[in-house]
């Protein structure tokens, strides 16, 4: 690693074409976990918008033959991120549901439990888990303040504070590293859909102000190049203007681009799918390492088989920061979490209709909610992993 370097991540917003997609699949998983018995539910469902429609696809299982309203959770996350335009408005959008259809047998097979057969992993696939020093979230500083400048931007505009602003927009936040430390900023992109009648200055007038009051002080002394709309007008926007689909901003999801990712998207899929819970198990022992002050930063990978329960390998990488041995470290896991499909699903309780919180602003680095949600980010096996 060098000894100065600049790293960049991106965001988008909940009204990016592709988050929509994210968003509306989540939605529809969070429908069949609120009904009873919702480790029988299997979802995995792709969305597509573009001009004025909405078109879903995917398998579904649900518990009891549970027949689901797609339509209307599709129009109501569209209503709920605000859009109201003439070529993609949440009333007038035409609806399509026709690819639809049930959980294939063969998958089904290799993944529920039967006789003495645990339930298996949903797919096989690698996931990665990251955490580090860097924010008081134990996330990448570029990332976590990409999101929470699009946060802010999203309330103040759903608030009617932030006038003339649409929802599609992006950030992008470039630090400056000293021997692995973030130091300061020096440069912030932000580009958000508008109405006409407001000029480049009326835009930055506004937005300035948010990325001032997101980031911290000390970075920006030396004052970071901010560019707005740099391309210029951006009236045209949202699935008008880009097309979107499910499972397209996996980097924007995790840990922007600091960490590896094992390539599955988590939007619309149930938490059998271990692209999605085996992925939020691994941020969770990551976190609860660094937390424990094992490692400045920790990358952990989990790597599994369809049909197989136990995960068939476990790496971790504390970047020779690590207070121990990082065999030692993998052998007190295995202890005191059960990586199992199963287990990941009872430890985490992730039985439960929490997703489309997690849709837009990233799946990591969240604070947890009173409903369950972010059950990944909690600290709780700090004093275990510290008696190694």
């Amino acid at each position: 690693m060098s000894k100065e370097y600049l790293f960049t991540s991106e965001s988008v917003s909940e009204g990016h074409p592709d988050k929509i997609c994210d968003i509306i699949s989540d939605s529809i998983v969070d429908d069949f976990m609120s009904q009873s018995n919702p480790e029988n539910s299997r979802v995995a469902m792709e969305t597509l918008v573009t001009s004025n429609k909405v078109v879903i696809a995917g398998e579904i299982r649900g518990p009891n033959d549970y027949v689901c309203n797609y339509e209307e959770l599709a129009r109501q996350a569209v209503k709920d991120i605000g859009y109201e335009q003439k070529k993609f408005h949440w009333k007038h959008l035409a609806f399509d549901s026709s690819g639809v259809h049930k959980q294939s047998e063969d998958i089904a097979q290799g993944v529920d439990a039967r006789g003495n057969k645990d339930q298996g992993a949903g797919d096989q696939g690698i996931m990665f888990g990251y955490a580090c020093k860097e924010t008081s979230s134990l996330m990448p500083a570029p990332i976590f303040y990409s999101h929470l400048i699009l946060e802010k931007m999203a309330k103040a505009r759903k608030e009617n504070t932030l006038k003339g602003i649409q929802p599609d927009s992006k950030s992008q936040v470039t630090l400056k590293y000293d021997s692995g430390k973030p130091k300061e900023c020096t440069k912030i992109v932000v580009s958000t859909q508008h109405d006409e009648v407001l000029s480049q200055d009326d835009i930055k007038e506004m937005i300035v102000p948010i990325i001032k009051s997101v980031m911290p002080e000390e970075w920006m002394l030396n004052n970071p190049e901010i560019l707005i709309n740099p391309a210029g007008k951006f009236v045209t926007g949202g699935p008008d203007g880009d097309t979107g689909l499910t499972g397209r901003k996996i980097i924007v999801d995790t840990y922007g681009g600091a960490a590896p990712h094992g390539g599955g998207a988590f939007s619309g899929k149930d938490p059998t799918k271990v692209d999605r819970s085996a992925a939020y198990i691994a941020r969770y022992i990551a976190k609860n390492i660094v937390a424990a002050d094992l490692a400045e930063r920790c990358t952990l990978q989990l790597a599994y088989a369809i049909g197989v329960a136990e995960p068939l390998s476990i790496y971790v990488d504390t970047h020779n920061q690590g207070n121990i041995d990082n065999q030692n470290l993998i052998k007190k896991i295995r202890q005191i979490v059960d990586l199992t499909p199963r287990g990941i699903r009872d430890h985490l309780k992730l039985n439960q209709p929490i997703y489309k919180q997690t849709a837009a602003y990233g799946h990591f680095g969240r604070d947890l909610g009173s409903d369950g949600s972010f059950s990944w980010e909690k600290t709780d096996l700090v004093d275990q992993l510290k008696n190694i």
